[in-house]
């Protein structure tokens, strides 16, 4: 059972929250785990050392890694006295990087190759788009995009300190991409964060159904531009770290709904324990298809919340 996070004033739920997360899973058990400590994760970066090398030197040093079954890279990382992971001179000369286990499973699914075109929608602050460059061994092209000029702060800071160089920074708004033609395209998109309440308490007090509505509609905006841009043949991620339906399977469905070449493609990852999608809720049926996209929550594998869909433009 994870460790509960102390707290000086009691964490009140709204009612309409637990009234709406009692259908979708077991309330108790997301109350549990969204309320307790999350287990801090690294990924080793194989673009500056090797993983055996730097699990050796951590190790070392007093540190317990644990592997992460899912990715080969990961370890979820604790010492019996020390908390601060980003401390390491490992992370400061670019051999870690400092990742929730959850994270890393985006661009495991979408699976670059070296010579690739991709495009990384929401970039910032770059963990997915330096896990990308490593399986791409730098090569091939990165667009990393991202709409706010402060957010390019962290993204260009940890591209430098990952020694990425197959990757170019863009400024603008993910839904004036036009006209390319992306081997491969991550949208993680921006959302409510409910997944991710045990990194964010606050995400509990500003939570209500118009914030979801507003959020879904430009979601649908930027998985229908993606997939506008992604040549025909080509694979495309949508990922969130929230579990709200209409952010994630709803998401999907209208760009089933609109486009008949989109098919949401099988995926499996050895060692990753995931629930069922949701296919009708609150009076709402989704596309069948959406079966085969994986739905993660944070007590499946004491990690954050999160949802990942592999969608494939038919030729």
């Amino acid at each position: 059972m994870p460790t509960q996070i102390p707290s000086t004033e009691t964490i009140e739920f709204k009612p309409a929250f637990i009234e709406r997360y009692s259908k979708l899973t077991d309330w108790e058990q997301f109350k549990t785990y969204s309320l307790s400590f999350l287990r801090r994760s690294i990924r080793i970066n194989t673009l500056v050392t090797t993983v055996k090398e730097t699990k050796k030197t951590i190790e070392e040093k007093g540190w317990k890694l644990d592997p992460i079954p899912w990715c080969k890279e990961g370890f979820w990382i604790s010492h019996a006295e020390r908390r601060d992971v980003g401390n390491l001179l490992e992370h400061h000369v670019g051999k870690i990087y400092v990742q929730e286990a959850a994270s890393m499973i985006p661009p495991l699914v979408l699976k670059p190759k070296p010579g690739d075109l991709v495009l990384d929608m929401a970039a910032s602050p770059g963990s997915k788009t330096t896990q990308m460059a490593a399986m791409m061994n730098n090569t091939g092209v990165i667009i990393a995009n991202d709409y706010k000029g402060l957010r390019l702060q962290s993204l260009g800071i940890n591209l430098q300190r990952s020694l990425v160089t197959n990757t170019i920074i863009t400024l603008m708004k993910g839904q004036r991409f036009k006209d390319f033609q992306f081997d491969k395209i991550l949208l993680d998109a921006p959302c409510s964060g409910t997944g991710t309440i045990r990194k964010s308490l606050k995400t509990i007090r500003i939570w209500n159904a118009g914030m979801i509505t507003k959020l879904a509609k430009e979601q649908k905006e930027l998985i229908e531009t993606a997939f506008n841009n992604l040549k025909p043949g080509g694979e495309m991620i949508y990922s969130t770290c929230s579990v709200e339906p209409e952010e994630n399977e709803g998401v999907v469905d209208f760009l089933l709904n609109k486009y008949k070449n989109a098919k949401v493609m099988k995926v499996i990852l050895p060692g990753l324990k995931t629930s069922p999608p949701v296919l009708e809720f609150a009076g709402t049926s989704h596309n069948p298809q959406i079966k085969n996209s994986l739905r993660i929550w944070p007590q499946d594998n004491d990690t954050e919340g999160f949802f990942v869909a592999k969608i494939k433009k038919l030729r």
